[in-house]
């Protein structure tokens, strides 16, 4: 019998070109790749495969493909072991992922509505009128305060700066308008925060900028049947496992302008007495912080067949 695990599924920034070459002739992945690129009306194995990079990193590109690359390794994974995770999350995006894993949604709901997300937030906020930043080494209630303090000192309508990504104990994503998030930057490396980075997107996510990207989403949500979860999805913005498809809709419609409670998430996984936790999709960004979050926990990632091996072998060598 193996140990218990949960999967959890990361969101943009892990794209990369040719994420998928690894699984290479695997007919689930194939399978999966057919289906989505029948469902967008485009070749979606070939973007994965050929890029450019430029183009794997517009928003309206990167939700699908990141969506699709996790689908695809957690249906590899099924296909493979048979082993059915305990509890699956995802990060932003991901939990998008998690929802089609569990059953909520299916790969031709979930391909189009990403995409139309993505398209809602980029047209939220003009290019260049937003932005977001990390903010290494302070805890997230100075940045929250620092962020609150950054806004009074605007007092500008429109110039807003929120704490929206808490990453891990000691990073925390900021976004919102590009002013605002600038003075934010100067006010938190002033009171003692190690490094301010800017991040290289479109649009300031899950900031209150993208109310009106969440309105849009909220209808077409709507118009779409969720299906029961098989496996219990924690959610990004309650932290909360929902079973009624209203509150799903109502979950990820808030999601969108919320903050990602990622420490928050890691932690309630572990409480349901799970003490593996596997990225499942491209990169290992997830993984590492689920050892900052809480250094008890096993981590581990499943993005190609050897990594798929590895992680097989890690649950059955925790066996108990």
């Amino acid at each position: 019998m193996t140990t218990p695990f949960a999967f959890v599924f990361p969101g943009q920034g892990s794209q990369a070109v040719g994420m998928l070459d690894g699984w290479q002739g695997h007919a689930t992945v194939a399978q999966t790749l057919a289906e989505a690129s029948e469902a967008l009306g485009e070749d979606v194995a070939k973007l994965i495969h050929d890029g450019p990079k430029e183009a794997l990193a517009l928003t309206t590109n990167t939700q699908p493909v990141m969506l699709v690359a996790g689908v695809a390794a957690y249906r590899a994974w099924i296909a493979e072991t048979g082993l059915v995770p305990a509890v699956v999350a995802g990060h932003s995006l991901g939990e998008y992922s998690a929802l089609v894993a569990s059953g909520v949604l299916t790969l031709a709901q979930a391909a189009p509505l990403v995409r139309f997300r993505a398209q809602a937030m980029q047209e939220a906020v003009p290019v260049g009128a937003g932005a977001m930043a990390a903010i290494l080494g302070m805890d997230s209630v100075q940045v929250a305060a620092g962020c609150a303090e950054a806004q009074a000192a605007l007092n500008q309508a429109g110039e807003v700066v929120e704490a929206v990504n808490f990453n891990d104990p000691a990073q925390t994503v900021i976004a919102g308008s590009k002013l605002a998030v600038e003075k934010a930057c100067e006010l938190l490396k002033s009171k003692g925060a190690k490094r301010a980075l800017p991040l290289p997107v479109s649009a300031p996510f899950h900031s209150s900028l993208m109310r009106p990207a969440a309105e849009r989403l909220r209808e077409r949500l709507a118009s779409l049947t969720l299906a029961a979860p098989q496996i219990p999805v924690v959610n990004n913005i309650d932290v909360a496992v929902q079973q009624d498809a209203d509150a799903i809709r109502d979950a990820l419609y808030r999601q969108a302008f919320g903050p990602v409670r990622w420490v928050e998430c890691v932690q309630a996984i572990k409480a349901r007495g799970i003490g593996t936790l596997l990225e499942c999709g491209p990169g290992k960004v997830l993984a590492g912080l689920v050892k900052r979050i809480d250094a008890e926990l096993a981590s581990g990632a499943v993005y190609d067949p050897a990594t798929l091996a590895q992680a097989k072998t890690q649950l059955e060598g925790t066996t108990a």
